[in-house]
């Protein structure tokens, strides 16, 4: 009798709820953060929708949530007179969030960037696009991972100190074309340990300070395909794949800069360059 009593008042107050038409509580809409993101990374500017300019391609459940794939497409239509002249990438949820900024080479046609990111929560990720006359396009995808900012290095610390800096390139032709003409493919692969400063040293229980890559530029000879600004968030031993046009340079440059301050260079021929 005592516990049927007991319900008396909560029984008495949804009735006058209800009778003054007073809703129940509701769940809180969860926090996006694009809106402050956008404000602080591109000064608050009016982005456009990106459909038809700018793709991003994700895979929806990574595998791993320390490398995951990402590739960015610039979709400008035949006959559009701009280019695409900046590409940034964030990760929303991640605690830095601007995980890389690429600037394109002017005359290098480059039309897809793919590389491996880590993602730290459930997230959007926006790929937002600079065009020639001023103008921001973005777009979106979701994907759902979690702890990649803070898992272990895949490589123990005496492995990756032998590998830093080390830098290799592949070189492509796309399907169909030669090697000195039409669009090519590159890949630069850098021994790094990028440690993103949240993942913890197994032997002492301390954080692993932050060390990584955080500049990138490519040339064929003297002039830039590409360069990138990098953070926490690009993957241990960073792999940046990319298309671009061959110019007819006999060589491939690259130099790699990281937050201690070291400096990473390396040049190889240009396949069917002649030299």
């Amino acid at each position: 009798m005592l516990r049927r009593h007991s319900r008396l008042p909560w029984l008495a107050g949804l009735l006058v709820a209800m009778n003054f038409g007073v809703a129940p509580a509701m769940a809180a809409e969860p926090y996006d953060p694009w809106p402050g993101l956008a404000q602080d990374i591109f000064n608050n500017r009016s982005m456009n929708d990106g459909a038809g300019v700018i793709a991003i391609d994700m895979p929806v459940r990574a595998e791993d949530a320390a490398i995951v794939p990402v590739t960015l497409r610039a979709t400008l239509p035949p006959g559009d007179s701009r280019r695409v002249v900046a590409i940034t990438l964030v990760i929303d949820q991640n605690p830095a969030p601007m995980a890389a900024r690429f600037e394109l080479g002017p005359d290098a046609s480059v039309s897809e960037i793919s590389t491996r990111v880590r993602v730290n929560n459930y997230t959007d990720v926006h790929a937002v696009a600079e065009l020639s006359d001023g103008q921001l396009y973005m777009t979106k995808t979701y994907v759902k991972a979690s702890g990649g900012c803070s898992a272990p290095a895949a490589k123990n610390a005496e492995e990756a100190k032998g590998r830093l800096g080390q830098i290799r390139l592949r070189q492509f032709a796309k399907a169909g074309e030669g090697p000195a003409s039409g669009a090519r493919e590159a890949q630069i692969m850098i021994g790094h340990p990028n440690n993103s400063g949240l993942q913890m040293d197994q032997v002492t229980q301390l954080y692993v300070p932050a060390f990584f890559v955080n500049e990138l530029r490519v040339w064929q000879d003297d002039t830039l395909v590409l360069s990138m600004e990098g953070g926490i968030s690009i993957s241990e031993d960073p792999n940046i794949r990319f298309t671009y046009v061959p110019n007819g340079a006999k060589r491939f440059r690259v130099e790699a800069k990281d937050t201690d301050g070291h400096i990473f260079q390396s040049e190889w021929k240009v396949e069917g360059s002649g030299i």
